[in-house]
C-alpha cells in the first residue's frame, strides 16, 4: 500500500480510492464473481460519505445554535446554546479533514441551520434575525480550524443581517445626507 496512513489521515480520500480499485478488480474477468464488487465498492464508500454528513450535521448545530443565541439573545437557554456551540464546534473541527472541503454542502448546512433555529425558537415564541444572507457569512476556516470565537462569530452574523424595512423605521434621517439619528 502506497500510503498506510491515507486511512487515519484522510478516510473519505481512502474510502473513494479502495472502491475505486474495487471497482476496478471487479471488472476483471479473471476474478470470482461471488464477490458483489460493485455492492463492496459502495458501502466502502458510504464510509466517507458518513464522515462527511457527520461534520456537516455538527455544522448545521453549531450555526443553529449561533442563530438562536443571536435572535432570542435574552433567552432562558441562552447559557446553554453557547456550551452547545463550542461542544458542536469542537466535535466537527475534531472529524474535519481537510479533504471534506469541497464535498460540504455549504448552501444546505447554512439554509437547515437557520430552518432549525428558526423551529426552536418557535418554542421560546422568538423569532429569527431578520435579514440573514443567502449564504453563510461565517467562512469555513473560521467554523472548523480553530476554536471558534463565538463572540467574534455572533458580532460577523449580526453584521451580515440586511436590514429589513421594519427595522429601517426604527431610523430617521434629517436633511443632511448621510446622517441619522434615532426616534
Amino acid at each position: 500500500m502506497d500510503r498506510p496512513s491515507l486511512y487515519d489521515d484522510d478516510i473519505v480520500t481512502w474510502a473513494e480510492e479502495q472502491a475505486a480499485a474495487l471497482r476496478a478488480l471487479g471488472s476483471r474477468a479473471e476474478l470470482s464473481n461471488a464477490v458483489d464488487w460493485e455492492n463492496v465498492a459502495e458501502e466502502i464508500e458510504s464510509v466517507g460519505r458518513s464522515q462527511v454528513r457527520t461534520v456537516e450535521s455538527l455544522l448545521v448545530q453549531t450555526l443553529a445554535h449561533l442563530l438562536k443565541r443571536l435572535s432570542a439573545p435574552d433567552a432562558p437557554a441562552r447559557g446553554h446554546w453557547r456550551d452547545e456551540i463550542a461542544t458542536f464546534q469542537l466535535s466537527a473541527r475534531v472529524r474535519y479533514e481537510p479533504a471534506m472541503r469541497q464535498r460540504l454542502n455549504w448552501a444546505r448546512i447554512w439554509q437547515d441551520a437557520k430552518e432549525r433555529a428558526e423551529q426552536s425558537l418557535r418554542m421560546y415564541d422568538d423569532t429569527m434575525l431578520p435579514g440573514l444572507p443567502p449564504d453563510c457569512p461565517l467562512s469555513p476556516e473560521l467554523l472548523l480550524e480553530s476554536i471558534l470565537d463565538i463572540d467574534d462569530a455572533l458580532l460577523r452574523l449580526a453584521g451580515s443581517a440586511i436590514p429589513t424595512p421594519s427595522d429601517r423605521s426604527q431610523f430617521t434621517f434629517d436633511a443632511k445626507p448621510k446622517t441619522r439619528t434615532t426616534r
